[in-house]
């Protein structure tokens, strides 16, 4: 690093910048096209192997994707990714299937209405061939499952075709063909028959079992296992899956709620910071997740700029936390934005559990959970915005909520911007990995060449790096005029590959590196 910086205790590894391709679009619009309100894309997940990937938008709707590059090869799967390695195969996914989630609904205590958008999407563990999927809008969750179903169809009756059974025969009805869905339910395969079809009155003689059943096409069915509702008052801002593979959080503004799988109609308060009288409320909950691995532990962002640690084990009411994490503010630097600008929209653990990396408005932050002292690195996205932070305010652009990604390795982070604008940073010691890339068919097309020259943050007597974009108002890191009406708020990086998926509107973007 120049000038001797260091990052303490960051994630160690090589830190060569990754050379960003395009891989694949769904969704894409022609120029000039009008993208309607309910295609915009809300949620991006993949699931924990990389084999998955969901989407959900602002009408309800959740739409998922199948990897496709690794389904023609035997053998075992080591095999199979040294196979990629040696032809370097990049991950491809194919259009699997889509349901409707949520539906607008009317609060009628509240007189409110409840958009059917969907805020956040989790995979849960697959089972017996099938996909589960938490997926929550305002004030419902919803637990899905998606699973292949074989169409069969009854292609002989053994019928005498000599003798005429009324005028629903089955010999002579060509529309009478009787299908058997969903492993023969008599309420799933009347839906099947023909309005022709009827019995004779003594039955049909003629008629001999077994008939012959063949097996056609299969379908795709996705169903609604439990409905998790009426247990928040305010926004559900986040949902997350627990390592016990039993129990999820559900958080809105003021509370986190501890949910059981199996069980939907109730749910335990965890932590609540609502105070008794609202007028001494200072700040609310904004994210909040589960630890990877560690079933106890969970950590919650606040509006405030802190991220709280909180272990299950101590009390069933967490409002006392474990572990605070809070960077102290410089003296005299406080505005009337202040406050604003250090609200974190979201939080993400490394994959081990080691690291939180969490996203305020104007930067990206990496925090040790063994030092709460203050973030190990600083990463700038929207330091070029500081002067424009009252117009920012005026269009409400400032309270924009963007998400960040870590890499499986924990190498990299990655976090969106506007003008349909992704920032890739490196987080290994030594790493000046500061990399700007849009979200299009050209990912590199707005590149000019800008220094990333690491500055120091002295604090705690601990050096710290903070990686810095384009300093000059009016433009982005790239130095292009920024567009606040195009912004990429949701990314996800894949489990196990450098691979990142992100939204620009309803069009989903996967490049590769």
């Amino acid at each position: 690093m120049n000038g001797g910086d260091e990052v303490i205790a960051a994630p160690a590894g090589p830190s060569n910048p990754l050379d960003w391709k395009f891989s694949q679009v769904f969704g894409e619009r022609t120029a000039g096209e009008e993208v309607q309100e309910v295609d915009i894309i809300s949620a991006i997940e993949f699931y924990k192997s990389g084999d998955y990937l969901a989407t959900g938008d602002r009408g309800g709707r959740v739409v998922l994707f199948e990897r496709t590059d690794t389904k023609d090869h035997g053998g075992s799967r080591r095999d199979l990714e040294r196979a990629e390695y040696s032809i370097s195969r990049h991950p491809e996914f194919r259009y699997k299937t889509e349901f409707q989630s949520h539906e607008p609904e009317f609060d009628y205590l509240k007189s409110l209405e409840i958009e059917e958008k969907i805020n956040k999407i989790r995979w849960c563990q697959t089972a017996n061939g099938a996909l589960f999927l938490l997926s929550t809008n305002d004030k419902t969750i919803k637990f899905w499952k998606v699973q292949e179903k074989k169409v069969k169809k009854i292609s002989e009756m053994n019928v005498d075709p000599s003798k005429g059974v009324g005028n629903g025969s089955i010999a002579s009805s060509s529309s009478s063909t009787i299908y058997l869905a969903n492993g023969g339910s008599p309420e799933r395969s009347q839906n099947y028959l023909s309005n022709d079809f009827s019995f004779p009155p003594g039955g049909i003689p003629s008629l001999r079992l077994p008939t012959v059943v063949s097996s056609h096409e299969t379908s795709l069915v996705a169903r609604c296992r439990r409905v998790y509702a009426h247990a928040h008052d305010y926004h559900i801002n986040s949902i997350s899956n627990n390592s016990d593979g039993e129990t999820f959080i559900s958080a809105d503004d003021l509370r986190i709620n501890l949910w059981n799988l199996e069980i939907s109609n109730q749910s335990f308060n965890i932590v609540d910071v609502k105070p008794a009288n609202m007028e001494d409320l200072t700040e609310v909950i904004t994210s909040a997740e589960f630890h990877p691995t560690h079933c106890n532990t969970l950590a919650y962002s606040s509006s405030k700029g802190s991220i709280r640690l909180v272990d299950l084990r101590q009390s069933a009411l967490c409002d006392s936390h474990a572990k605070l994490f809070e960077e102290q503010e410089a003296p005299g630097s406080r505005s009337f934005f202040t406050e604003i600008i250090a609200s974190i929209s979201d939080i993400k653990f490394g994959g081990d559990g080691r690291y939180i990396l969490s996203r305020d408005y104007m930067t990206l932050k990496l925090w040790d959970i063994n030092m709460d002292s203050g973030p190990v690195a600083t990463f700038q996205v929207h330091e070029y915005l500081r002067p424009k932070l009252c117009d920012l305010y005026e269009n409400d652009s400032i309270f924009d909520k963007f998400e960040c990604c870590l890499s499986g390795d924990g190498l990299r982070v990655a976090t969106g911007s506007y003008s349909n604008l992704f920032r890739v940073f490196g987080c290994a010691p030594g790493s000046t990995e500061a990399t700007t890339l849009e979200a299009s068919k050209n990912p590199m097309r707005r590149q000019v060449p800008t220094p990333s020259r690491p500055s120091r943050s002295l604090g705690n007597s601990i050096t710290r790096v903070v990686r810095r974009g384009a300093e000059t108002p009016g433009v982005d890191a790239n130095g292009n005029s920024f567009d606040f009406t195009t912004k990429l708020l949701h990314l996800a990086w894949h489990p196990t590959e450098n691979a990142i998926a992100c939204a620009a509107a309803n069009s989903l973007y996967m490049y590769y590196a």
